[in-house]
């Protein structure tokens, strides 16, 4: 027969012994290691004994097969011995405890466990009385974390701080260590739960590539000051780029990131990001960033002129009902973002939207304040300034009888920074009354409304046309209905359910000249099938398009027999009853069409992994097509694309030529992105311009990310967005086209500035954010 003794000790000499019969249960040494999770785990533990239960942190409690102790002074234990104060845990072949010192001593097949580490080693020394331990030939695994490593001497100190002497640190697997840090003295503090590092060499394959004699490294996700990983690329506009980011963790709510940024061909570019949380109460916080970029002198450029950037945004609950927002951007000039890899913003954008509300939200009514200035770059024509604007919004939902009302008015004074326009002030109100009636059959809704407008316009009014004073009363009717139809259908061999949802549309908008009037905040809107049932022609409120006009569009829709949607395909037009006599200006009345265009969209799962969408908008008078887009997909699983696409847009205004000169954009692409062998991914795309007989962009890139670090290596030849310039002393030929070679490289648990992933390489296109007419000029 078995039998283990169990020994109970405080921190007084008092010995209680307990006899137990139980089964001797040893510890695996080797952690397990998920592949497909990347996650390490530290040695199993044996089953904790429920005894323990109650027991103080002053209380010892040792368990084992066999004991020899002498009352009061030392105790030998052998024999699958289990020692335990608190949280901590040691398992062993042998230990001593000797009562007088309060010190402990064991080794054999030794794990020590506690909330912040798994430790396997040779021996183990240790005080009881502080708790604090010396352990030799020591493997570590801190826990809920990928790190791991080995340490000649690891020492445990009293307020559970980790001393390893000469130790290694990684994130690798035991049987894949793609890189390890090896240190002379490594501190692990538990409560910052970071590391300093003492001598450190870093090893990549075995092989010495940087020795830094003093650094900090992670060990969970707090943030910390220090040195994140540097960025290399080199092109054909900026030559040989290194960004080296900088980190510091000022506060628990403050941070800020200066990252210098060298170009072979430009300068340094210094660029800082400052970031601010303002905690308030009930879920209340505000928060902010603040970026400044400089560089003062580009040398690419004639002159050498200065280029900057600076940014503010701001945003939060200032109280339960209260919001605030604020957007600030100003560059140097026209082509900053085009130049150069801002931290603010893509090279694609071309507004610069600054804005500033104050909303106060109420259950039935909400109040705003705004004030908003757009910097367009590129364009000589500056859009008008809201300086400020008060708007007022009140809902009084069921009226009667499911009838709705509300009431949108706002008050708003456009502004500009040229004396050549004029200025003005308008009063806006706009009362609604609504009846939706709901079924599963089906669905109609009346919908009338009032457009009261009033205009006080000031400077250059004679030269233009336009009226001091102007009232603009406007009516509106919408009749809206909608019936829902469905039916069982097989298609090869598949039991489908296909439903019919026609809607037809009926729209009156008062007429009222409205020449006389500016244009402060409105343009055209895009038709689309759903733009076909809107109420309105153009955004703002400065033209409001009269209307007499039916609009009538169907929707099919297949499911399968799981009630997936597997096909969805929509069609309509707008019929005129009377044309419009309102237009953004009197050139766009004449030759008007009974009839809008026809727009169609579809979307459909077309077999297994392939996938379609498309969209058509097609001239029936003139039996054209005015806007047509496509895109084919194969999507198999994740990270895993192949993607055909072709666009076309028929006579696009070059707004960017600053001519009013029409374009006609057809442009085919494919992108693909699809694993070559397992962790290392391929991603590219190719567009072509069938117009200029020319390719666009085109992208390599191939990434290889393990469990521990990550590399990207890409090529990109594409097309450069070009204003004009507005800080040159002379006249600039800028290249239309650039290429460049990319690399990035991220080790993980050391830091780093953000993530690399498949999702990032397929949106690093200028298709995925410019409008069709930056793609060509």
């Amino acid at each position: 027969m078995n039998f283990r003794f169990l020994l109970v000790l405080s921190l007084t000499p008092s010995i209680v012994i307990a006899q137990q019969a139980s089964e001797s249960e040893a510890a695996s040494l080797h952690p397990k290691t998920d592949d497909s999770q990347c996650l390490i785990l530290p040695p199993s533990a044996p089953r904790k004994s429920q005894a323990t239960m109650g027991l103080n942190n002053n209380h010892i409690w040792i368990e084992s097969d066999q004991s020899d102790a002498q009352m009061g002074k030392e105790a030998h234990f052998s024999g699958g011995v289990t020692f335990r104060q608190g949280p901590r845990h040691i398992y062993a072949d042998e230990a001593t405890v000797n009562s007088e010192s309060q010190q402990l001593s064991a080794k054999g097949n030794l794990t020590f466990e506690d909330p912040l580490v798994t430790i396997t080693a040779d021996s183990i020394e240790g005080q009881m009385k502080n708790n604090s331990a010396t352990l030799k030939g020591a493997q570590y695994w801190l826990k809920g974390q990928q790190v791991h490593g080995d340490a000649k001497q690891l020492e445990i100190t009293p307020e559970n701080n980790l001393i390893l002497n000469g130790s290694s640190f990684t994130t690798c697997p035991p049987e894949s260590q793609s890189w390890v840090l090896e240190a002379n003295k490594i501190k692990i503090d538990s409560k910052e739960e970071w590391g300093e590092v003492w001598g450190a060499k870093l090893k990549i394959g075995d092989v010495p590539v940087m020795y830094v004699p003093y650094m900090t490294i992670p060990v969970s996700d707090k943030r910390k000051s220090g040195l994140l990983f540097p960025k290399f690329s080199t092109s054909t506009i900026n030559g040989v780029e290194l960004e080296v980011p900088i980190y510091w963790n000022i506060a628990p709510e403050y941070d800020l990131t200066f990252t210098p940024d060298y170009m072979s061909n430009r300068g340094l570019l210094s660029k800082v990001e400052f970031r601010y949380l303002m905690p308030g109460e009930q879920n209340n916080n505000q928060n902010g960033k603040l970026n400044f970029e400089y560089l003062p002198s580009d040398d690419h450029l004639q002159g050498n002129p200065n280029r900057y950037l600076y940014h503010w945004e701001h945003q939060g609950r200032i109280n339960e009902n209260l919001r605030v927002l604020t957007n600030f951007t100003d560059v140097s000039d026209n082509n900053y973002f085009t130049d150069f890899n801002s931290d603010v913003q893509q090279a694609t954008d071309n507004q610069l939207v600054r804005v500033g509300e104050l909303n106060y939200l109420n259950n039935d009514w909400d109040l705003g304040l705004k004030v908003q200035d757009i910097k367009v770059l590129g364009l000589s024509d500056k859009p008008y300034q809201v300086m400020p604007q008060l708007s007022f919004d009140y809902r009084f939902p069921e009226l009667s009888n499911n009838l709705n009302f509300d009431i949108y008015s706002e008050v708003t004074n456009f502004a500009h920074d040229e004396d050549t326009h004029n200025s003005a002030t308008r009063l806006h109100i706009e009362p609604r009354l609504l009846l939706p009636l709901y079924g599963p059959a089906g669905s109609f809704t009346t919908e009338l409304k009032l457009y009261q407008t009033n205009y006080w316009q000031r400077n250059g009014l004679k030269s233009l046309g336009l009226e001091k004073s102007v009232s603009r009363t406007i009516p509106s009717i919408r009749l809206h209905g909608q019936v829902n139809l469905e039916r069982q259908t097989q298609l090869f061999d598949q039991n489908y359910r296909q439903t019919f949802e026609p809607q037809i549309q009926y729209l009156y908008v008062g007429y009222q000249d409205q020449s006389n009037i500016a244009l402060y905040d409105t343009a055209q809107l895009q038709e689309d099938y759903y733009g076909l049932f809107r109420d309105r022609r153009f955004s703002g409120l400065d033209r409001i398009a009269d209307a007499n006009q039916v609009t009538l569009g169907l929707t099919s829709r297949l499911f399968d027999e799981s009630n997936s949607e597997k096909l969805k395909f929509s069609f309509g037009q707008i019929f005129y009853l009377r044309n419009s006599r309102v237009g953004l200006s009197n050139n766009e009345l004449a030759n008007q069409p009974s009839s809008s265009v026809l727009a169609a969209e579809l979307d459909a799962h077309v077999y297994n992994d392939w996938y379609v969408s498309s969209e058509v908008q097609y001239d029936t008078k003139l039996n054209e097509t005015r806007k047509y887009e496509t895109t084919l997909d194969f999507r198999p699983e994740a990270n895993k694309l192949f993607q055909l696409s072709y666009r076309f847009v028929r006579d696009l205004v070059n707004s960017n030529a600053n001519t009013g000169d029409k374009v006609d954009i057809a442009q085919a692409g494919t992108r693909i992105a699809w694993p070559v062998k397992q962790n290392l991914y391929f991603v590219g795309d190719w567009y072509y311009d069938f117009k200029r007989k020319r390719s666009i962009e085109s992208y390599a890139g191939f990434q290889y990310e393990s469990c521990c670090w990550v590399a990207r290596l890409s090529y990109h030849y594409r097309i450069r967005t070009n204003f004009n310039d507005n800080i040159a002393t002379t006249p600039i030929d800028r290249e239309q086209f650039e290429s460049g070679i990319y690399l990035n490289f991220m080790i993980k648990g050391l830091g780093g500035s953000g993530n690399l992933g498949i999702s990032d390489m397929l949106k690093d296109s200028i298709f995925n954010y410019r409008k069709p007419i930056y793609l060509t000029d």
